[in-house]
């Protein structure tokens, strides 16, 4: 695994437990089909939430949210519906949040979660 696995598998692994300490149920990480992949599959007060985590290490490269472009919330929020359709689920409403968070070497992770981004 090289560097940048590394980093989003720890940014994966922080994002199922904040969510998890935030009251939501994590029903499935990294749940993918022929549209693409969803992160993490949660739930919370009936809702069930695609989210998509970013991991960067420092801002060279911009904030890390600023990685999911219009096109791909598109295709986030298809994968969403999808994930209910294969699991017979039938929320009475699905939406998608993006977790950003940025890992610097040697200091405490920060995390920005970005709620209902595309619904």
């Amino acid at each position: 695994m090289n560097h940048n696995q590394e980093l989003g598998a720890a940014g994966e692994e922080l994002a199922a437990n904040y969510l998890l300490d935030a009251g939501y149920a994590v029903l499935e990480r990294n749940w993918r089909c022929n549209l693409g992949e969803l992160d993490i599959v949660a739930e919370t007060n009936g809702q069930i939430i695609g989210v998509e985590v970013k991991t960067r290490s420092s801002l060279g490269f911009g904030h890390p949210a600023e990685a999911v472009n219009p096109a791909k919330l598109r295709r986030l929020s298809l994968l969403v519906r999808r994930w209910c359709v294969t699991h017979r689920r039938n929320p009475h409403t699905v939406r998608v949040d993006v977790l950003a968070i940025l890992m610097p070497p040697g200091r405490e992770p920060r995390i920005e979660h970005l709620i209902g981004v595309e619904s």
